[in-house]
């Protein structure tokens, strides 16, 4: 994209709610990245550090109520001046810059045709480790749900997950350091808003994690497609880390072994098994029923 169709755009200085003409001369220069940099998500096989790029109106408006002061700059289109009028003003108190461009610009910036509209720059949240997640649960035997993840890689699915796991009051996702997944653009925006209360956590050492995980109070159970405990018959402990496989090849089995427990839905069988997003859905819904007639 040229800098002449950037200077095109319509200036943040005609909104209503401007007081400084020349406020957009005034901000730092930051000019966008080139196109073939700026306008491709990051391989998911890399863990990008820094700045991401969320879109996605409940996404921006979530991670902008949580951590202001973690926002680089704001792209959005002139519709959306009027209902981002407290981020826009939060920029221009703390020059930091914005753009009104075109909805082909977020396109490009986004790798997306789901933007909605706008798009944050903002700084990734700093790292959480497994045991700064465990302290900041309440201690044993209170109840606590945390999920782990083995083999997933869809960010679609990981949003639709985080957006159930808030829902129902997850703690915290687990993952090992060897997986590819990690929260995207896209997995933000399909978590509306979701991908900011329910933290991701990285173990290098699965087994020791397992370890650590037991010796706080949880009960470490694996959903399988079959041949588990019936998930309606089943009484689930109150403290909890329930473990989901990808779709097609699963958990590994040696996660499988390490399980206290198995648990499987038990549904017609005309399907092998249920997407993950919607199997941790119900698995957490249930979770959710039951703790609430303790």
């Amino acid at each position: 994209m040229s800098e002449n169709k950037w200077k095109g755009a319509k200036p943040a200085a005609t909104s209503p709610w401007k007081t400084r003409s020349n406020h957009r001369e005034r901000e730092p220069e930051r000019q966008p990245p080139a196109p073939e940099e700026a306008f491709q998500e990051p391989s998911r096989a890399v863990r990008p550090s820094g700045e991401m790029r969320l879109y996605g109106i409940n996404a921006c408006l979530a991670a902008f109520a949580r951590r202001p002061e973690q926002l680089r700059k704001v792209y959005l289109l002139e519709s959306r001046i009027a209902e981002l009028k407290p981020v826009l003003a939060w920029c221009a108190q703390h020059r930091l810059g914005y753009r009104i461009v075109e909805n082909t610009d977020l396109d490009k910036l986004t790798g997306s045709r789901h933007h909605e509209g706008i798009c944050f720059e903002m700084l990734r949240p700093p790292p959480l480790s497994l045991d700064g997640l465990i302290e900041a649960q309440a201690p044993a035997p209170a109840a606590s749900l945390l999920i782990w993840l083995d083999g997933v890689g869809n960010p679609h699915n990981l949003g639709a997950l985080l957006r159930s796991a808030a829902h129902f009051a997850v703690a915290g996702v687990i993952v090992p350091a060897r997986s590819s997944l990690d929260l995207s653009g896209a997995a933000a925006r399909v978590a509306e808003g979701a991908a900011e209360a329910v933290p991701m956590v990285r173990v290098e050492d699965e087994f020791a994690a397992l370890s650590t995980l037991r010796d706080a109070g949880y009960q470490i159970t694996a959903t399988v497609p079959r041949e588990g405990e019936n998930l309606y018959s089943a009484r689930l402990s109150a403290r909890s880390v329930l473990v989901f496989g990808a779709e097609g090849e699963g958990m590994s089995k040696a996660l499988i072994d390490a399980a206290d427990r198995k648990l499987s839905i038990p549904g017609s069988g005309v399907v092998d098994s249920l997407n993950i997003s919607v199997s941790a859905a119900v698995v957490l819904g249930e979770y959710w029923r039951q703790q609430q007639r303790r």
